[in-house]
């Protein structure tokens, strides 16, 4: 048996459909805050911006790690020979030799003032085979082992380039800076999310009412279908008028179709904001526990401004982006000064043939040695520094007019969203006398149909628009509540909201 290309499409659809309604499939009922702790536990958003605050504290760490000594040693040994002066009429003598063995050890590093020390110990020996060439007689002598030890510090300490801020202090302040970003950044990342299910949810209680809705339509539909077919049964009504019935259930059957397909897609939606694993989501219903209601809200636009330029995340970055640039045009000044550094050095020396009393020398604090001193460098352009003193410059002031221009945004948006609250929820009021009058209107005009009053028309279109109403009102209920979320994620207080704390430790 051949199938042609509709017959397979036909058997695949079929085959699809009863491949579905095989599959297991169980209910969970949901709470708001039941989706919200999940997704603050598997949501792969908050997931991968938790590691941002981990990531900017190793960076401090590394910063940090500029003051860390560091310990260094070296040992070797040396050999040299030098030819000595001779007599050609007397003897050519060999070359004078010297051996050095030398260990070096210290710890060196800088300190918060960008003071750089340096501990610094040694311990050499050496010894020498001398040839001279004296009244006419070669001289040959082997000395003793020369023991030589020392130990000292010494210091440099910048005085006018790098003295209240160097290099490694800038990274440090910036990445305390950068590591508050990051825990803001978090802190924005749960906020949207939090916003984003509860908006989902929100939109999943309203595409299953608006699913209850179009069942509804349709059995009304269906319904007058029905009296109208016993009516042309008996002549008492034309067939037109049940082709508009017909025609009436058709449309309907078509808007419920579509309103299962977006209750799906709202089931997904919210899942893929509270689960990592989709796959083990796919086959469960989600029932909302809640229902869709109107809960008068009192909005202050002053109180809601003040909230969101001292609590918004974004904008507290950008302030924090401002005290950034700041540091960075401090370092940049700096560096236009001249290096001027203040240097000093102290320590002791120790000299014998053993190597015991050259150490003992050291430790009786014997030949001492000291030094101090200054040391000035100035570029005769210093180019690169005044260039880069202007660009910080530069920066900062276009860094002054971001922030104002997000503080002004901030506050148009927190405008609009208690504009979107108040007109919700007089659109909640609105839309629940629309369905109301649209019930009765209904009603009467079925009761005169019956009593041949009206048409069949006028019924189908007044059916129609009680569909309408009726979705409307939850499509309102829905927004107002939406609504609400959003004005708090303008505010910067969804946790407060929804009694979130945040842990950054």
């Amino acid at each position: 048996m051949q199938l042609t290309h509709r017959s397979l499409a036909i058997f695949t659809i079929v085959a699809t459909a009863i491949f579905t309604q095989a599959q297991p499939s169980s209910k969970r009922t949901l709470t708001m805050e039941e989706c919200i702790r999940m997704a603050l536990e598997r949501n792969l958003d908050i997931r991968i911006q938790r590691y941002g605050p981990e990531i900017a504290h190793a960076n401090l760490s590394v910063a940090y790690a500029n003051y860390d000594p560091a310990f260094s040693s070296s040992a070797g040994q040396f050999f040299s020979t030098s030819e000595s002066g001779f007599n050609p009429s007397v003897f050519n003598p060999p070359s004078s030799q010297t051996w050095v063995e030398r260990y070096e050890a210290g710890v060196g590093g800088t300190a918060p003032t960008g003071l750089r020390y340096d501990l610094t110990g040694s311990l050499s020996r050496s010894s020498s085979k001398v040839f001279n060439n004296l009244t006419n007689a070669l001289i040959s002598s082997d000395s003793p082992f020369d023991y030589r030890t020392s130990v000292g510090i010494n210091l440099t300490q910048p005085l006018l380039k790098n003295f209240w801020i160097d290099s490694p202090r800038l990274q440090i302040a910036l990445n305390k800076r950068n590591l508050r970003i990051s825990e803001l950044t978090l802190r924005q990342q749960i906020m949207l999310t939090v916003t984003s299910v509860e908006t989902a949810y929100y939109n999943l209680i309203f595409a299953l009412e608006n699913v209850k809705v179009q069942e509804a339509a349709l059995h009304l539909a269906e319904r007058l279908l029905a009296e109208n077919k016993k009516k042309v049964e008996v002549g008492a009504m034309a067939q037109l008028d049940e082709k508009q019935a017909e025609a009436q259930v058709a449309s309907s059957r078509a808007d419920l179709l579509s309103a299962q397909r977006a209750l799906d897609a709202q089931q997904n939606i919210l899942k893929n904001l509270f689960t990592d694993d989709y796959s083990a989501w796919h086959g469960v219903e989600l029932d909302p526990a809640a229902k869709l209601t109107a809960l008068s809200y009192a909005v202050q636009l002053q109180d809601s401004w003040q909230k969101g330029l001292t609590m918004r995340p974004d904008l507290l970055q950008s302030q924090l982006n401002l005290e950034k640039q700041n540091i960075q045009l401090k370092y940049n000044r700096n560096q236009l000064f001249p290096q001027l550094d203040l240097t000093g050095s102290f320590g002791y020396s120790g000299r014998d043939q053993d190597f015991s009393p050259s150490l003992g020398d050291i430790q009786d604090q014997r030949n001492p040695n000291h030094s101090v001193g200054i040391q000035l460098v100035i570029p005769f352009s210093n180019r690169a520094a005044r260039s880069n003193y202007r660009a910080a410059k530069a920066v900062k002031e276009q860094v002054v007019l971001q922030l104002k221009k997000l503080e002004q945004n901030i506050m148009v948006e927190i405008d609009d969203a208690v504009g979107q609250v108040r007109t919700g929820f007089e659109r909640v009021e609105a839309t629940r006398q629309a369905r109301l009058f649209a019930e009765a209107a209904l009603d009467a005009e079925q009761k005169k149909l019956e009593n041949g009053k009206s048409t069949n028309f006028q019924v189908l279109q007044l059916q129609r628009d009680l569909t309408g109403a009726r979705s409307a009102e939850i499509r309102a209920l829905a927004d107002y509540n939406i609504a609400l979320a959003n004005l708090a994620n303008s505010e910067g207080t969804t946790l407060e909201r929804n009694h979130i704390e945040l842990d950054t430790k």
